[in-house]
C-alpha cells in the first residue's frame, strides 16, 4: 500500500506536512535516516506510516512511558496493533507482550531503553521480525545531548544483530548532536533530514520584569484561549493558579506531586477547554497534542535552550497566531547557577547515595542485579534526612554512570485474575448483576486470566460495562471481596533497575571525566540560555534557529525585538535626525 493511502485510511489527512514524506521515502526504500521535526511536526507519521508499509513489526525506543501508554492506545484506536514493554511491568507481563510480539499480528513493539540491555529481551530477539528500529528522542543517545540516558547506547549494540534500517527522531539536536547520534546507531550512510526551526505564527516575547505575577495576569487577560505557564517549584505551581483564579482566570496546577488520577483528570479537563491556564512544573506537557494553545509563558528561566525550544513550542501548533513568553530577572540568573551546583553533587555524596540505595532495600554486598525496585524518593529522602533535590541528581547521575536505570512517574497497570474454574464460574452465585457483566467482560478481552493476574486497560473496560473508571474500581473491589478474582490497583511511581551487584565502598565507578564532561555542557547551556534572555540586538526566532544550526534565517518580525526596532525612531526621518543631533545622539 502506498504512504499517502495509508495516511488516508488511518490518519484521515490528503496530504503530508512538510519533509514527512522526504523521510517516510528514505526509511521505505531502506535507508537509515535521522529526522530533526520541530515540536508538533508529526514526527509519529514518519515512523508508522513505513512500519505499515512493511512486513514485520517496528520495535519503537521511547523513554517517555506515558507518551508511549498514549501511542498505543491511539495505534489501537485506528485499528493498528501494538503493545509496549517498560518500567513497572514484571517478568511475567514483559514475557508475555514479546510473545504477543514474536507471534501475534502487532505493527508496533514500544520499548523503554532499559528493556533493552535484560537478558529477557535479548533471549526473545532472534525470534521478533523486526521491521524497523525506530528512535525516538533520539538526542538522548549523545552526551553532547541535554538528556543523554546512558541506556539508549544499547541500540548500538541492537543494531550488530538486527537487519533492520533505523529510524531517528529529535525536536531538537545541534548540529554537533546530529551528528553523534549518527555515528552512535551506526549509520550505514549519514542521511540527515531537517525541517525548518521558522515558527512565523510563534511570536517569542522576553520581558525582565519584577513583578512576574502581575504581568502574567496581564497576558491571560490580554491574549484569549488556552494557555501553559511553566514553573520550576510545586508551590509556586499552586500558589500561582490560586493567585488566577482569585483574579477571574479558570486556573488549575500539575505536577508530579499529585496522585497519577487526579494528574489524569486535569490534563483531560484542560485538554477539553474546562481549564483554560495550566500552571505546572516540566512534568506536564510530553505527548499532548493540544493544537489550539495560545500561549506558553515561562516565569523563569529553563535550563537550556533546548528545553526551552520543546516547551515553548507547545503554543500554536494549529498554525494561528500564539505567543511564547519568558519572565526572567537577575534573581533567576542565581538561581540557574544554583541549580548547577544542586544538579551536580559531589562525587563522593552520589557514591554515599549508591550505598544508601541497597541499604534502604536491604540490598547485600554482591547481590541485587536485575532487582526492579518500587521507589519513593520523598521517603528516602525523609528516611536518611536528606535534601530531595541532590538526591534526585545523584541518582541521576548513576544513572548517566551506568549503574542503574531511573524511571520516574511510572503508571503500574491494574491486574486482575479469575480465582474461580471456568467451568465453576457459572454456578457462582454472585450478589450483584453487574459482576457478572464484568467477569464476561474481562474473560473476552484477556486469555490466560484464569492463570494468573494479567494486566487490564480500565477505560475500555470500563466502558464495555457501561461504568466510569472510578465506579469500575469500586466494583472490582466488590468483586475480590467475593474471593471471585485477585484484585491488584494500579499505581503511579518511580522504578529503579539495578544493572549489577551492589558494589562495595570505593568500588563505585563514577568516571570522574565524564563528570566534569557533563558538568561543562551543562554550564554552556545555562549560558547560553541567559544569553538568549539577555539579549536585545537579535531576533528571538534568528537566535533560537542560529543555536541549533540553521543560518539562513529572517527575522521574524514579531518578537520582542523585531517590534522595538521597528517601533524606535529612524534617524532618516530629517525631524527626527535634527532631534538626534542636538541631544548628541548622533
Amino acid at each position: 500500500m502506498e504512504a499517502l493511502e495509508i495516511l488516508k485510511r488511518h490518519w484521515g489527512h490528503e496530504s503530508f506536512r512538510p519533509m514527512q514524506r522526504e523521510i517516510i521515502s528514505a526509511a521505505a526504500d531502506g535507508r537509515d535516516v535521522l529526522a530533526i521535526l520541530p515540536t508538533g511536526g508529526g514526527k509519529s507519521v514518519c515512523f508508522q506510516v513505513p512500519a505499515l508499509m512493511r512486513e514485520g513489526i517496528a520495535l519503537v525506543v521511547t523513554p517517555l512511558i506515558a507518551l508511549m501508554d498514549d501511542q498505543v492506545q491511539n495505534l489501537e484506536a485506528r485499528g493498528i496493533r501494538a503493545l509496549s514493554v517498560h518500567a513497572g511491568m514484571d517478568r511475567r507481563e514483559v514475557e508475555l507482550a514479546l510473545n504477543n510480539a514474536a507471534y501475534g499480528d502487532f505493527k508496533f513493539l514500544y520499548v523503554s531503553p532499559e528493556r533493552l540491555g535484560t537478558a529477557l529481551f535479548r533471549s526473545w530477539l532472534p525470534l521478533l521480525p523486526i521491521s524497523f528500529i525506530v528512535v525516538d528522542e533520539a538526542h538522548c543517545i549523545s552526551q553532547w545531548g541535554y538528556d543523554f540516558r546512558p541506556d539508549y547506547l544499547a541500540i548500538s549494540e541492537l543494531r550488530k544483530v538486527v537487519d533492520a534500517p533505523v529510524i531517528a527522531l529529535t525536536a531538537t539536536a545541534t548540529p554537533r548532536v546530529a551528528e553523534d547520534i549518527m555515528d552512535k546507531l551506526a549509520f550505514r550512510e549519514r542521511l540527515l533530514l531537517r525541517s525548518g526551526f521558522e515558527r512565523p505564527n510563534l511570536s517569542y516575547i522576553v520581558r525582565r520584569c519584577e513583578d512576574k505575577s502581575g504581568r502574567l495576569l496581564d497576558i491571560c487577560r490580554s491574549v484569549e484561549g488556552s494557555g501553559i505557564v511553566y514553573m520550576r517549584h510545586r508551590r509556586r505551581c499552586e500558589e500561582t493558579a490560586a493567585f488566577l483564579a482569585a483574579n477571574g482566570v479558570v486556573a488549575s496546577y500539575y505536577h508530579a506531586g499529585l496522585g497519577g488520577g487526579t494528574r489524569a483528570e486535569r490534563q483531560e479537563a484542560w485538554r477539553r477547554g474546562e481549564i483554560r491556564v495550566m500552571v505546572c512544573t516540566n512534568a506536564f506537557g510530553m505527548g499532548i497534542d493540544k493544537p489550539d494553545v495560545r500561549f506558553v509563558v515561562h516565569t523563569g528561566l529553563p535550563e537550556s535552550p533546548e528545553s526551552y525550544f520543546q516547551e515553548a513550542g507547545r503554543a500554536g501548533r494549529d498554525g494561528l497566531p500564539s505567543y511564547a513568553v519568558l519572565l526572567w530577572n537577575a534573581t533567576d540568573v542565581r538561581r540557574l547557577q544554583q541549580l548547577q551546583a544542586v544538579s551536580f553533587p559531589s562525587l563522593e555524596y552520589i557514591d554515599d547515595i549508591y550505598q544508601k540505595l541497597h541499604i534502604f532495600f536491604g540490598i547485600p554486598y554482591e547481590t541485587g542485579a536485575g532487582r526492579q525496585l518500587k521507589f519513593d524518593l520523598d521517603a528516602f529522602a525523609k528516611h536518611f534526612r536528606l535534601e530531595r533535590a541532590p538526591v534526585h541528581y545523584a541518582l541521576k547521575y548513576l544513572e548517566r554512570a551506568g549503574h542503574i536505570s531511573f524511571s520516574e512517574d511510572v503508571e503500574i497497570a491494574t491486574q486482575v485474575g479469575i480465582l474461580a474454574d471456568r467451568n465453576a464460574l457459572y454456578d457462582i452465585d454472585l450478589p450483584e448483576p453487574a459482576m457478572v457483566t464484568l467477569l464476561e467482560v474481562l474473560m473476552r478481552r484477556y486469555s490466560g486470566i484464569f492463570s494468573w493476574p494479567v494486566p487490564i486497560r480500565e477505560e475500555p473496560v470500563a466502558a464495555a460495562c457501561g461504568l466510569t473508571v472510578p465506579q469500575l474500581r469500586q466494583l472490582l473491589y466488590r468483586t475480590a471481596l467475593e474471593h471471585v478474582i485477585k484484585y491488584i490497583p494500579g499505581d503511579r511511581c518511580s522504578v529503579v533497575f539495578l544493572h549489577h551487584n551492589r558494589l562495595t565502598p570505593g568500588n563505585v565507578d563514577l568516571q570522574e571525566r565524564k563528570y566534569a564532561f557533563l558538568l561543562d555542557n551543562a554550564r554552556a547551556r545555562a549560558d547560553a540560555m541567559v544569553e538568549y534572555a539577555s539579549g536585545t540586538e537579535e531576533c528571538r526566532s534568528r537566535w533560537l534557529l542560529r543555536y541549533f544550526g540553521q543560518e539562513e534565517t529572517e527575522d521574524c518580525g514579531s518578537c520582542d525585538v523585531c517590534r522595538a526596532r521597528r517601533s524606535a525612531p529612524s534617524a532618516a526621518d530629517p525631524a527626527v535626525r535634527r532631534r538626534m543631533l542636538d541631544e548628541g545622539e548622533l
